[in-house]
């Protein structure tokens, strides 16, 4: 099967609520699904931007890929961290199989794809991108197009986590609408063969308007003025949605899909404060008042474990022959993070009840010879209503916002996939996100790398 494919990304767009709950409100995608293949859509694990939009379009799990968030750490390394730009990305995605085979690619706000990798096309950089002063646009010469045709392009919602509502709601339809209208620029003047664009305005709604809008969000209260704001702007999009496909053509195969979910954010579990507490971790120096952690502060002679927050915890382990003063002999490193899963999974909430927490193993989770830096355990506390703090001094190992601003919503495991037309149109609910990469090649009439992991919907 040959086609051109067209790939609309809204990351963090909860399936449940666009293709259940709004669907109706929602014409764009109502019609689509009509004729398409729809579902949730099983995201990676961890279920985080990077690196699921990556394991999305190469197929490839987060232990092959060799990274777990945006920041990551290098094993038996205490200072070895790095961001996961492109640089990171060792194997091809679906569109640069697709511009190497000769078709012609258009790729817009993908994240991981700054620093730009050249394609038979146009690039235009992720969020990850410094600022529009860098090399954001390819070819180069084609950068001042786009801040023309966007009359001054927006990368990202800069400090979305704000108090301030109104002006951060403001910036998410300003930050859309010039990424449409550059979208819409390259839809009508290039010659594709794929085409695609990912909108972070879900994601940066999500986080900043989840409780004004969700009643059983902790936080909601009645009444408030931003009751419809999240609705309101899957309308927008849907109407955006709308006019890229009218604008592709008939020929044209089309996804709109999400890389994980969201749902309400119950509270934050202070990781480092707790292993703490349980003589984990100890510092150097007491701290006085809340702290962000730094590995410099800690006194590896005696500490067993140490953690990173986010919207779910790594948990690395001090272990004896790998980290360069570890403390856990290897003999019993199997007994200790046995030890540890078991606590975790243990820690009630602040009113004493249980909460659904699993601590995994990596080795449990992808499926590969070598599973590179991964942590020691990846940890969802209360499946993912409660993120992990990092920070030290808190007092309490409970608190209900993040250090660093206004969070109302953490990421849930199952994003959105749409597909029209479909040959056999209808829901289905196994659907997975390797699975999208070879569906895309599969798609477009080029054959599936045996590397890749998942299998084509069609």
């Amino acid at each position: 099967m040959a086609n051109r494919v067209m790939v609309i990304g809204w990351d963090c767009a909860p399936p449940e609520l666009v293709l259940d709950a709004w669907k109706n409100e929602l014409p764009n995608i109502g019609r689509l699904m009509q004729t398409g293949m729809y579902g949730p859509l099983r995201s990676t694990d961890p279920p985080i931007t990077v690196p699921a939009w990556t394991s999305m379009m190469s197929s490839r799990n987060p232990g092959v890929l060799g990274f777990y968030g945006f920041r990551n750490r290098r094993t038996g390394e205490y200072d070895g961290k790095f961001i996961a730009t492109s640089s990171a990305i060792k194997v091809p995605r679906a569109w640069e199989i697709a511009s190497q085979a000769g078709k012609r690619v258009c790729v817009l706000n993908v994240p991981q794809t700054y620093p730009i990798k050249p394609v038979n096309g146009v690039v235009v950089s992720c969020f990850l991108t410094p600022s529009t002063d860098s090399d954001f646009v390819y070819p180069k010469e084609l950068k001042k197009e786009v801040q023309q045709v966007a009359d001054g392009y927006i990368i990202d919602v800069d400090n979305f986590r704000t108090e301030d509502k109104q002006w951060l709601l403001d910036e998410i339809y300003r930050m859309t609408d010039k990424q449409f209208a550059v979208a819409r620029h390259f839809l009508q003047k290039e010659r594709w063969d794929f085409f695609m664009q990912v909108q972070m305005g879900p994601d940066r709604l999500g986080h900043g308007f989840w409780k004004y809008c969700d009643v059983t969000h902790p936080k909601y209260e009645v009444g408030n003025c931003f009751e419809g704001a999240m609705l309101d702007y899957y309308r927008h999009i849907d109407a955006q949605l709308g006019e890229l496909v009218s604008l592709a053509g008939d020929d044209v195969t089309v996804l709109v899909v999400s890389d994980h979910g969201g749902k309400a954010m119950k509270g934050s579990l202070n990781l480092n404060e707790w292993l703490m507490n349980e003589g984990y971790l100890v510092l150097k120096e007491p701290v006085s008042g809340v702290t962000r952690f730094r590995e410099e502060m800690v006194d590896w002679s005696r500490t067993k474990a140490w953690g990173w927050g986010g919207y779910y915890a790594r948990v690395f382990m001090n272990v004896e022959g790998r980290e360069p003063q570890g403390i856990i002999p290897q003999s019993e490193y199997e007994r200790e993070r046995a030890e540890l899963i078991r606590k975790l999974e243990a820690i009630p909430d602040d009113q004493g009840r249980s909460m659904a927490t699993h601590a995994l193993k990596p080795e449990d989770l992808y499926y590969c010879p070598q599973i590179q830096d991964a942590p020691d355990l990846i940890v969802y506390f209360d499946d993912l209503h409660w993120r992990a703090g990092q920070d030290v001094g808190h007092g309490t190992i409970w608190s209900f916002d993040t250090e660093i601003g206004p969070d109302d919503s953490v990421h849930d495991y199952y994003g959105m996939f749409l597909m029209s037309p479909a040959p056999a149109p209808g829901r289905r609910d196994d659907l997975n996100i390797l699975d999208v990469g070879p569906t895309v090649l599969k798609l477009m009439g080029l054959p599936v790398p045996p590397e890749m992991e998942g299998k084509p919907l069609l």
